[in-house]
């Protein structure tokens, strides 16, 4: 056995719609987003990552960029096995003469179907695993954020992803309910994108309107601390000339408003639906939330206000959920699941 796990280096990957993280000896080595760009005519991979993020949406004719997953699962299988292969290359685990046996362990959101379990599990096989396990978001998330999901303690955790947002009540090591809705970081964007167009005639890119989410993006019309008004340069819609515009963080929050109000209505259905003694852990607990979506200014006070619960925003919620999928890398058989 000794000499076998000499030859094995263990991997845990949290593939995301936005991002991929992986840790490796407890170290985020690979934090890059998910997206690969591809040569038409000869269909080699020319960048991976924060590279090929840099040409999308500016690219000619014989590049495109492709996301291989969409909302929380692979959308094109091909291209998700060559940027698990490129970002594991990134490691810099030695090939040598033997190739190290890789042994992973891969978060997925946990409303996803069977067939699509298969897929990661797949890819991954595909990309040089010789062992994988799947781990579900909010349990990674739960995990990453220090909470001990062993305890017959009721938790819940909303992660807000790119693709999907993951609400689970979780206690003695498993879920006990669960809510996942396709609507997360992406839809924000896309909202941002149209509010863009309609209100003030400006046509945008995928990466501009994930700018602004970052810089005024906001849950609530009023705030304790405002950030700044942005600058917004596009595509001017009458004249196709480009132009700035100025937006604020009020702005942004009015045309987020409906994607948000999806996901308070899914956490309250996920509150209906939690067992009473669990119910009664979650009032003294309070609600953790996790994942880039957290990070909206005045989400947790939005929710809040909708549940008068304690709201708890993870510390480094970008990462909460592959810290968890490290975590359950060490405790392989405890927290992990099995495809046959």
């Amino acid at each position: 056995m000794g000499l076998f796990s000499f030859f094995t280096r263990e991997i845990a990957i949290d593939l995301g719609t936005a991002n991929t993280i992986i840790i490796y000896n407890d170290k985020v080595v690979v934090d890059e987003p998910s997206i690969v760009a591809i040569e038409r005519s000869s269909g080699n991979i020319i960048a991976v990552g924060k590279r090929a993020q840099m040409m999308h949406g500016k690219t000619h004719e014989n590049i495109k960029t492709i996301r291989p997953l969409r909302d929380g699962v692979i959308a094109d299988f091909q291209a998700a096995e060559f940027m698990i292969r490129e970002m594991i290359k990134m490691i810099g685990i030695r090939q040598g003469l033997f190739p190290p046996a890789l042994k992973m362990v891969i978060c997925i959101p946990s409303g996803i179907t069977e067939v699509e379990e298969r897929a990661v599990k797949d890819s991954a096989e595909q990309a040089g695993a010789r062992e994988v396990r799947l781990i579900h978001e909010p349990m990674a998330a739960a995990i990453g954020i220090g909470i001990d999901v062993l305890e017959p303690t009721g938790n819940m955790i909303i992660d807000i992803g790119g693709g999907t947002s993951e609400i689970a009540v979780i206690a003695l090591g498993g879920i006990v309910n669960n809510k996942s809705i396709r609507i997360a970081g992406d839809d924000f964007n896309a909202d941002i994108e149209e509010y863009m167009r309609k209100q003030h005639n400006i046509n945008i890119g995928e990466r501009t309107s994930e700018r602004i989410k970052i810089e005024v993006g906001a849950a609530l019309t009023e705030l304790d601390n405002p950030p700044d008004d942005y600058a917004v340069h596009g595509r001017d819609m009458l004249t196709g000339i480009p132009k700035e515009i100025i937006v604020n963080y009020a702005e942004i929050a009015h045309c987020l408003d409906k994607s948000i109000s999806k996901i308070e209505t899914a956490v309250l259905q996920a509150l209906e639906m939690t067992p009473p003694e669990l119910s009664a852990d979650i009032f003294r607990t309070g609600i953790y939330l996790a994942g880039g979506g957290s990070m909206l200014r005045g989400l947790d006070k939005r929710l809040h206000l909708k549940t008068k619960l304690p709201i708890h925003v993870a510390e480094d919620p970008l990462r909460a959920v592959a810290r968890g999928t490290g975590i359950a890398l060490k405790n392989f058989d405890k927290f992990t699941f099995l495809i046959k």
